[in-house]
């Protein structure tokens, strides 16, 4: 019997089977993505078979994927952690204060998402926390470099509801996969979303100004007016999984445009003259703050560096 997987506990998962039933399932058998080793054979969205045997349901084959989103699992430097598979896009909730969302990792799950084919939406919660004129700039520089570079930005407010309307627009008729760090608001807002739901919240430490994880395994629920949300855990870092060195570009929209105006087809935009992306960066028409995400994907070695919120 086939089914989908809207719930992912760690040692068991809650499949939607073709009748409309719920089954918990464990797995049988050994599934592998590509040869990488992940903390989660099994993701929520995975289209699955599932067989009963002595009344235990077993899931026992996963349909092909149609995209996924993939991470570095935080302390398993060689294992991945794949967060959905077969969504619309994903929904990427940041902060820009209580706690702050650096852009190194906004950057990072951006090309992710590149990468894998999922387009990307940001969400920027609690907006009401910038209150002086320096803090109300820095929100809107930062929409401004989002939207510039082609991605949609959503300002919102969860306590009040500003903005709800148009994120209800942008998950209408869609599977969409929401992430962050821990405490920058996806419970509240799937609270928002699906009134009723009553996730549970949390608060942001006073010591260290960072999130607390209140969602501890993934979760899919279903819209009312059509479409699906899937709840994540909040995650400190997102590691970037395999990516090929001459491909990195690819994923930064402005700089691969401007790329194809380098003078060596090979350019790794970091020292080679005629370099296309550096005179834009000079010239600020590429963000410091992108480039800067660029190279560390490049270097990826000191891992500490992006996996703290800030």
């Amino acid at each position: 019997m086939k089914g989908l997987v809207v719930k992912n506990t760690g040692s068991w998962y809650v499949v939607k089977l073709e009748d409309g039933s719920m089954a918990n399932c464990k797995i049988k058998g050994n599934f592998r993505l590509k040869g990488i080793r992940t903390t989660n054979p099994v993701a929520v969205g995975d289209e699955v078979v599932v067989e009963v045997k002595d009344g235990a349901s077993y899931i026992v084959s996963i349909e092909t994927r149609r995209n996924y989103i993939i991470r570095r699992a935080s302390n398993l430097s060689k294992e991945s952690q794949i967060l959905a598979a077969n969504i619309d896009q994903a929904l990427l909730i940041v902060t820009l204060k209580e706690p702050v969302t650096n852009t190194t990792f906004i950057d990072r799950f951006l090309a992710t998402a590149e990468a894998y084919n999922v387009p990307a939406v940001i969400v920027i919660n609690k907006v009401d926390l910038l209150a002086d004129e320096d803090e109300k700039e820095y929100l809107e520089a930062v929409k401004m470099l989002y939207e510039t570079i082609g991605y949609k930005v959503v300002k919102m407010n969860a306590l009040s509801g500003e903005g709800l309307d148009e994120l209800r627009a942008v998950l209408v008729g869609k599977t969409t996969l929401l992430s962050g760090n821990s405490g920058v608001g996806k419970s509240s807002i799937i609270n928002l979303v699906l009134p009723g739901l009553n996730l549970k919240t949390g608060s942001v430490s006073e010591s260290h100004h960072t999130g607390m994880h209140t969602t501890t395994f993934s979760e899919m629920f279903e819209l009312p007016e059509g479409g699906r949300v899937i709840d994540t855990p909040g995650v400190k870092g997102f590691g970037t999984i395999d990516f090929d060195k001459a491909e990195v570009a690819h994923y930064f929209k402005e700089i691969f445009a401007i790329s194809a105006d380098c003078k060596y087809n090979n350019c790794t935009h970091t020292h080679e003259p005629g370099c296309a992306v550096l005179a834009a960066v000079e010239n600020h028409y590429i963000s410091e703050s992108r480039y800067s995400s660029y190279l560390s994907i490049l270097e990826d070695s000191a891992d500490d560096k992006y996996r703290k919120p800030f």
